[in-house]
């Protein structure tokens, strides 16, 4: 009787039989999305006019930290919003 009415919200559970499918495709999303966030922070560090290590490691600038910490996020939001679909 409990196991029926619990039957809908338990429909997320995932086989075991299904479980190498998502895991594999979980991995492959995870590793596109390191790429992407990788180029984007290589793009980043290539338009910037000064060297972000230096502003934020050694001259202690907490104002860039909070923006690049904002637009890191920002670009991990999309990525999982593209690989959700």
């Amino acid at each position: 009787m409990i196991m029926n009415l619990l039957a809908p919200t338990l429909g997320f559970v995932v086989k075991f039989a299904e479980l190498y499918e998502v895991v594999v495709t979980t991995l492959i999303f995870v590793v596109i999305g390191l790429i992407f966030f990788g180029i984007s922070f290589g793009i980043l560090t290539l338009v910037t006019p000064f060297s972000i290590k230096k502003e934020i490691e050694e001259d202690q600038n907490t104002a860039l930290g909070i923006v690049i910490g904002s637009m890191l996020i920002g670009i991990a939001i999309i990525i999982a919003a593209a690989t959700i679909g």
